[in-house]
Parts: structure tokens; C-alpha cells; sequence
């Protein structure tokens, strides 16, 4: 990723902070008036004086009229819901609404940028507020564990252990260790600018056959995973029997079908388009694929982690879009042995 600095005046950087400002207040200035910021002169700013300093998320944020401050005011009030109900039921539907988005856009989107699960952020939250309340006060463990959503001193103490490493009566002797997970907030960072290109595409219904495992969602653990996985798949023959079945070169790519989310898993499957009337082997299994809007993301280098992790941090809070529940695509096209492999990756999605 190319990285970009300049060194700024004091009087570029007081300009270019009162821009933002402006674009953040919606186009008004201090005194209430409509600002005459015109996107031109904002244009200018950056070519002569900016000299490549920003990121693209921060132009997005000037020239489309403020919609990252959006985004990201809305994950903080959903962040504000979440953390003044951790000692009551918290609805993933109101914090998903709550962020302007559907239940399943909004639990993707929260895992992919912070790398770890909605469910296990808000464990980790509970958990360290109980731990500080059995420090710094009398109350009983059971009493903790009802206020925190355990059904029994048991389970809550398992929990406790498993977070803290030490049982909860233990919290309260001296000099012992305990683990704090802060709140969550989300904010705008400047970094290097990487383009992302992007295609939306009507797709009608078809079909796709393969071999499938359980991918775990935390995604350090699935990025070790999925390779195994394809290892595996070359070791037995399955790759070689889906391009025979075809009529492919044995050592053309698949593609990578991605469904059944839940809370600690995904079906990740090693697949390829099922041509009507193809009679396959029983051990395959076939996936319905419903007709759709797609958005489709270029990767040359068929580098997939890093670009997934893109598009949920970078593309969905500035576009007109979100994720809807459905499979997902990671497509691989070329030959193995040149090396000249592509890739994209199709999301099924509907405007916001």
C-alpha cells in the first residue's frame, strides 16, 4: 500500500480543518448561515496544496456531502444502544436499525472491521464490567451473573474464568490480574490510498455444485483455515473431478461459494457453475442461486483477505448499498500453472 505524507502550514491546516468542519455541519457555518464552500474551490485546495495527503474515504466524505460522518454517526449511536443495555437484552435488530442498515449488513460489517464477532464484543463488555464491579464493591456473584444475563452462578463463573482466568470470587483479592475490553467507538483514519474497482451487475438465477467444510467467522482463524481447506481438496481430487466433470484443464481454478452464516461459522464451499442437465457424483453437493443485483469487486493479484476487509471498512459506509443475506462468491479465474490468476468477489445487495 502506497503511503502518503506532506507537511502542512498552520494556515492549510486551519483552512482545510474549517472545510471539514462545514462538510460535517451540512453546508453551514457558525453563524448559521449556508456556507458558499463551492466543490471546485475544495478541489483546488487539495491539487495545490494537499499534495496527495489524504485518503479517499476523507475526499468521499467532501465531495458526496458528508455520508462517511454519516455512516460513522450511525455506528456509534448503534455502539451508544449497545452499551447502555449490557446489564439488559440487547436486540440486534434495534442496534442494526439503529445504524440504518439490516440485521445481517450490520453483523457482517461489525466483524469484518473490528475482527471479532458482535456476540463476542458484547460478552467481553459484560465481562469487564462485571469484573470491575466485583472489585470495587460488595455484591454477590450470583447477583452479577443475573445483572450480566447468566442463567447460573455456574455458567457466568465459566465464562468469567475462560475471559480473566481466575474465578469471580478471586476479582477482589489484591494484586490479582484481570482482563479489561474497552468500548468500542468508530472514526475516520488517514492512511495511503489503494483504489478499489468495482462493477454492479443484474445476475439471473443459476446454479453451482461442490465440496464444502465449516469455516470458523473469526477471521484470523478462517484466513488459516480456507487454505487447508483447498490443499485438501487438490490432495484428494476433488478439483480435478469438478474441471473433468466440465470438460475443464485439470489445473483450471474453481470458485468459492460463502453461506449459512451464523454466530462462529460459515459454509465455505470449493464449487463451479452446474450446466443444466450435467448428471454429478452423489458426494457433491448443489447450491440454488437466486437472482440478484451483485456488487462485484476486481482483485488482480487474487489477494481476497485484504479485500474483503476493504469493502466492509471502506466501500458499503460510502455507497448507496448494503450486504443482503445470501451466498457470496469469491471467483478465481486463469490457469494455475502460468500464474496468471484473477479474481473477484460478488456480494448480493439492494439499495440503501
Amino acid at each position: 500500500m502506497r503511503k502518503h505524507t506532506a507537511v502542512l502550514s498552520e494556515f492549510d491546516r486551519y483552512v482545510f480543518e474549517s472545510i471539514v468542519e462545514k462538510v460535517i455541519a451540512g453546508g453551514y457555518d457558525e453563524d448559521g448561515n449556508k456556507s458558499s464552500v463551492h466543490s471546485g474551490i475544495i478541489s483546488d485546495f487539495f491539487v495545490h496544496q494537499m499534495q496527495g495527503f489524504m485518503h479517499s474515504n476523507m475526499i468521499i466524505l467532501i465531495l458526496k456531502g458528508g455520508k462517511l460522518m454519516d455512516w460513522l454517526s450511525r455506528m456509534n449511536n448503534a455502539m451508544d444502544y449497545i452499551e447502555s443495555n449490557l446489564a439488559a437484552e440487547i436486540s440486534y435488530d434495534k442496534a442494526a436499525q439503529t445504524a440504518c442498515c439490516s440485521t445481517y449488513h450490520f453483523q457482517r460489517m461489525f466483524s469484518f472491521i473490528t475482527d471479532v464477532p458482535l456476540s463476542e464484543y458484547i460478552r467481553r463488555r459484560r465481562l469487564t464490567l462485571a469484573a470491575f464491579e466485583l472489585q470495587t464493591s460488595d455484591i454477590k456473584v450470583v447477583d452479577v451473573a443475573l445483572k450480566y444475563g447468566y442463567e447460573s452462578p455456574e455458567a457466568f463463573s465459566r465464562a468469567f474464568k475462560n475471559l480473566h482466568g481466575i474465578m469471580p470470587v478471586s476479582a477482589r483479592d489484591i494484586g490479582v490480574a484481570l482482563k479489561a475490553f474497552p468500548r468500542m467507538t468508530f472514526s475516520i483514519s488517514i492512511k495511503g490510498d489503494t483504489e478499489m474497482n468495482y462493477r454492479i451487475e443484474q445476475r439471473e438465477a443459476f446454479e453451482v455444485f461442490g465440496v464444502y467444510t465449516e469455516v470458523s467467522t473469526d477471521q484470523e482463524k478462517a484466513f488459516d483455515q480456507v487454505p487447508l481447506f483447498f490443499k485438501r481438496c487438490d490432495e484428494d481430487g476433488t478439483t480435478d473431478t469438478i474441471n473433468n466433470l466440465l470438460g475443464r484443464f485439470h489445473d483450471n481454478y474453481t470458485i468459492s461459494a460463502l453461506y449459512d452464516y451464523s454466530e462462529t461459522t460459515f459454509k465455505y464451499m470449493l464449487c463451479n457453475y452446474l450446466p443444466k442437465g450435467l448428471s454429478i457424483p452423489s458426494r457433491f453437493t448443489t447450491l440454488s442461486v437466486l437472482s440478484s443485483t451483485w456488487a462485484v469487486f476486481d482483485m488482480p493479484m487474487c489477494e481476497m483477505q485484504s479485500m474483503w476487509k476493504r469493502i466492509w471498512a471502506e466501500w458499503f459506509p460510502t455507497s448507496e448499498f448494503e450486504a443482503i443475506e445470501g451466498i457470496q462468491f469469491e471467483m478465481y479465474y486463469g490457469l494455475a500453472k502460468h500464474k496468471n490468476g484473477f479474481g473477484e468477489i460478488w456480494i448480493p445487495v439492494k439499495k440503501k
